[in-house]
């Protein structure tokens, strides 16, 4: 089947052919349940074209810890909103420039990067790169030099929203130009909560969390929530956690569904639905400079991440529609 022929299936087949495949149940294999999960997914995603929000959302992916899948799912949520058919933008702050290897952009030292914007040496419009793999999805990327950047910024005066200065600006320009603006615009922090995460936390409407299905993820939590109140109440009333997604999931282990329900009892409103598993497809995919959603779209990690940005997406139309 075509391209086209996908994009011409409405909501009502999708959802029809969907419920026709049998669910999965507990006589099931993990991996024949695995099977008819995506399935479903990928069924139910043919062809899907996400609502665009009412305003550009920006939102700071983040979480102190590292290695919950920060990185992992600001990259595969912003390429899966863009395949979407969403104008995204990914901004690098982290100066690991995981990100911008995810995205394949060009972030050797030198390259114009996010680090000349928070200097005010350059605008975004001069240092926004196009992904080559995915209409609709662009990036700024992070180089070396911004691991300077927290001694730099120490004495600067409005250090704090440099970042929200420079996409505001951003914005404007392309408003004032004519030129398309962006749905999203995503900021990928460093698994800290420094000077650039706070630059991340004034520039954003709201926080998206990804916490990993292991104990150790929930201890840090209670400090971030405290961060993101503190922001609230000092620097940026707008912001919110608006977002929590469940990552490395193992449906096999008792730990990983006590992790679940304590997050899900706590947090009713924010956690999606969709819970990504853990991917050998979703490790592989930076090596070659891309995301999952363009390196294996079939995978397993693929389909979850797709399913969790239309979830998301979602999420915004039906807020717009409740205001």
């Amino acid at each position: 089947m075509g391209l086209d022929a996908e994009r011409a299936w409405s909501e009502a087949e999708r959802s029809a052919v969907a419920a026709a495949i049998p669910a999965a149940d507990e006589a099931d294999t993990p991996l024949a349940a695995q099977l008819t999960i995506d399935t479903r997914r990928r069924i139910s995603l043919k062809g899907v074209r996400f609502e665009r929000p009412a305003q550009t959302r920006v939102v700071a992916v983040a979480n102190q810890k590292g290695g919950v899948g920060k990185t992992t799912t600001a990259v595969n949520l912003a390429a899966a909103l863009a395949v979407g058919g969403l104008r995204v933008l990914l901004i690098d702050i982290d100066p690991q420039g995981n990100a911008s290897t995810a995205l394949g952009l060009d972030h050797h030292s030198g390259t114009p990067s996010i680090y000349e914007v928070l200097g005010d040496e350059a605008p975004l419009t001069d240092v926004v790169q196009p992904c080559a793999e995915v209409p609709g999805l662009y990036g700024v990327p992070s180089t070396i030099d911004l691991a300077g950047a927290e001694i730099e910024l120490v004495g600067v005066v409005s250090r704090e929203t440099r970042l929200r200065s420079a996409i505001d600006n951003y914005l404007q320009e392309l408003a004032q130009a004519g030129e398309p603006s962006f749905d999203y615009v995503l900021v990928d922090c460093a698994p800290s909560l420094g000077v650039l995460t706070v630059n991340a936390f004034a520039a954003a409407n709201e926080v998206l969390l990804p916490i990993q299905c292991e104990y150790y993820a929930l201890e840090g939590l209670g400090l971030l929530l405290k961060t993101v109140g503190l922001m609230k109440q000092h620097l940026n009333p707008e912001l919110e956690v608006s977002t929590i997604l469940l990552t490395m999931y193992d449906g096999r282990t008792n730990l990983a569904r006590q992790v679940v329900d304590e997050v899900q009892n706590h947090f009713p409103n924010q956690v999606l639905r969709t819970r990504i598993p853990r991917s050998v497809r979703i490790a592989e995919a930076p090596s070659y400079g891309q995301t999952v959603i363009t390196y294996d779209p079939s995978s397993s990690g693929a389909l979850a991440y797709q399913e969790a940005a239309r979830e998301f997406a979602a999420r915004a139309a039906e807020n717009r529609v409740a205001a």
